[in-house]
């Protein structure tokens, strides 16, 4: 039904620029919202690089997006990548490997994920969740982050054009607080002290991870630095997209069926769920607002993040617990240097 109302209760239509001769890598970005915003991306200009599990996904997207372009009288500069978020070895070869292999890179979109779905273990043995969600996104843009940077300081980049967005959520509300082990002091509690947490509760701390990350980045590297890089986090709505499939694998039964039909009812066009990200990473609204380290609820429209959402101490112990899992399990020269 929001799909259908969106004229009146949703986003109009998305921010558009010229992004020729730009570069774009969006994580999750063979399908969904993920999908969408790849897709728009390439209609502009970008050349664009899809990171997914699947290759399968990844080959129908790249025919469907240089099928809509060639519509359009356009010509699409896209590809597919393979990449499992949850396994930091891989992550650490596969985002090398396009640092190396690129020569800028102007938009970074942070769209992969598990949503709502039981307790599980991803390759490294940490809560599947987490690994995916969070940490795999923490290292992407540790890794990426020097093309970042060098790519700001190009003579032909406008001011605040380098971005990178993450896609998090209103449910990051749904994060367990501080008196249910919510610290982010320790692995223990990443993994073993999840393995009750319900499925909201292990996707909306996920969330809010997004969300601390933005804050901590801005403070820690890009501020530090003085880098013209900024990085936003992104509510994209209740969006009709396979993931709403999850409901029924964390909810079995007639409840988890409710909850899957309800999104599904209720929810946005995957289209109209990237209208957020494509506002974060392109309009020059964020840059005259100074909107670096900002969650957006919609295009143009600032969220108000939970009370954990605003802790800059819980973002600081997120950031340094994320880099000593990244050192434990990538080894002590993963992380590159942020300065």
């Amino acid at each position: 039904m929001q799909a259908i109302l969106a004229p009146i209760l949703g986003p109009s239509g998305p921010y558009t620029a010229d992004l020729s001769g730009k570069t774009a890598v969006v994580t999750g970005g063979a399908l969904g919202i993920g999908f969408e915003t790849s897709k728009w991306f390439a209609k502009m200009g970008a050349k664009v690089i899809m990171v997914n599990r699947k290759e399968e996904q990844g080959e129908s997207a790249i025919e469907e997006i240089k099928a809509e372009c060639s519509k359009e009288g356009k010509s699409a500069e896209v590809e597919w990548i393979g990449c499992d978020l949850g396994d930091v070895k891989m992550v650490k070869e596969v985002f090398s490997g396009i640092r190396e292999k690129l020569d800028r890179l102007d938009l970074l979109v942070l769209a992969s994920g598990i949503n709502s779905n039981k307790f599980g273990l991803d390759n490294d043995g940490i809560d599947r969740h987490f690994g995916v969600n969070a940490l795999g996104h923490y290292y992407v843009i540790n890794l990426l982050y020097p093309l970042l940077r060098k790519t700001s300081r190009k003579p032909d980049v406008r001011k605040g054009s380098v971005r990178i967005v993450f896609e998090s959520s209103e449910m990051h509300r749904a994060a367990p607080g501080s008196r249910c082990g919510v610290h982010f002091g320790s692995e223990e509690e990443i993994t073993e002290g999840a393995r009750e947490y319900s499925p909201m509760e292990l996707y909306g701390r996920t969330k809010l991870a997004m969300i601390l990350y933005t804050k901590a980045l801005r403070d820690k590297v890009i501020t530090k630095n003085g880098d013209d890089i900024y990085v936003l986090a992104v509510h994209p709505g209740a969006v009709n997209t396979a993931m709403q499939q999850q409901w029924e694998d964390a909810y079995p039964g007639f409840t988890g069926w409710i909850a899957k039909n309800l999104m599904l009812a209720a929810g946005r066009s995957p289209e109209q769920g990237c209208y957020s990200a494509l506002y974060a990473a392109l309009s020059d609204e964020v840059v005259h607002k100074g909107w670096n380290g900002a969650y957006l609820a919609d295009p143009g429209k600032l969220g108000g993040e939970s009370a954990q959402g605003e802790d800059l101490n819980l973002a600081t112990a997120l950031w340094e617990l994320s880099e000593r899992m990244i050192r434990r399990l990538g080894g002590e020269d993963a992380l590159q240097a942020w300065s």
